[in-house]
């Protein structure tokens, strides 16, 4: 297997631009924290990201069907290999719940090589 961290490992400069980066935070947010485990739950059981982590609660303020609401939610921010985005996305549109959910990556620029290998693992 290739080396999980080659494009993660600290450095004096980032990565040159237009390199995908090899691992991803993803959120997304619901409105309970059964709904947020559930989540989470069934995207380490699918090896869909090696982690999930849910904070709660967090106000939400947004404009929806041309009305501004807000509305208590909870965030799951999940880390996984780029690999399995696609699938975690898929994952995460046919179980929630919401019309139009939150789903937002960032990419892991630099991290600890044993964490970066421990994602590696577990998703694949």
């Amino acid at each position: 297997m290739a080396d999980p961290t080659a494009l993660n490992e600290p450095s004096a400069a980032p990565a040159p631009t237009g390199v995908p980066a090899r691992f991803l935070t993803v959120m997304t947010t619901t409105d309970s924290a059964q709904k947020a485990e559930r989540l989470a739950r069934g995207a380490i059981e699918g090896r869909l990201a090696a982690c999930a982590q849910i904070s709660a609660p967090v106000t939400s303020v947004f404009r929806w069907n041309s009305a501004v609401e807000t509305s208590q939610e909870w965030q799951v921010l999940f880390k996984t290999a780029s690999a399995r985005y696609a699938a975690l996305e898929a994952y995460l549109r046919d179980a929630h719940d919401y019309e139009t959910p939150e789903i937002i990556a960032t990419p892991i620029t630099h991290g600890g090589a044993g964490y970066l290998s421990w994602i590696a693992e577990e998703t694949s």
